[in-house]
């Protein structure tokens, strides 16, 4: 029996989160231990969100190719909201566990210039999967 095209986005974005997570937790540490205290906060996650934004770019495009998702664009779009979901839960748990944050705190955290900076990263995060599907489609369906 063929697995469900849902479940096939759910390992996609599953995949393309946990990694995009693992990369994130080196550069946030990175960035907090060392460049934030120097240079301040907003001029830290200036730094490092270039970083992550390439690194999430061929990674949203390595997750689609593995799981054959190359040019639709529902599933794209799934893959993205599952990533971006799992991202903000493994994010509020860790700032639940790690920093003592409770869920409002790290939400407001949001709206100060980094949390900005992260929030419109980790929405452009979600969308690359749809981005590059809609490329795909558009290169497939030029004429020879």
């Amino acid at each position: 029996m063929a697995t469900p095209r849902w479940a096939t986005c759910a390992k996609a974005g599953y995949l393309y989160a946990s990694i995009v997570l693992a990369v994130g937790f080196f550069f946030g540490t990175i960035r907090t231990l060392l460049i934030a205290p120097r240079l301040g906060e907003t001029t830290a996650v200036s730094l490092e969100a270039p970083f992550m934004l390439v690194v999430s770019w061929n990674l949203s495009r390595w997750s689609a190719r593995r799981y054959k998702m190359l040019t639709d664009t529902n599933e794209a779009l799934l893959m993205g909201a599952i990533a971006l979901a799992i991202l903000t839960l493994v994010e509020l748990g860790t700032a639940a566990l790690l920093f003592r944050e409770t869920a409002l705190e790290y939400f407001s955290g949001l709206w100060s210039v980094p949390g900005a900076i992260g929030l419109a990263a980790q929405l452009c995060f979600a969308a690359f999967p749809f981005l590059q599907a809609i490329g795909r489609q558009t290169k497939s369906h030029k004429a020879p």
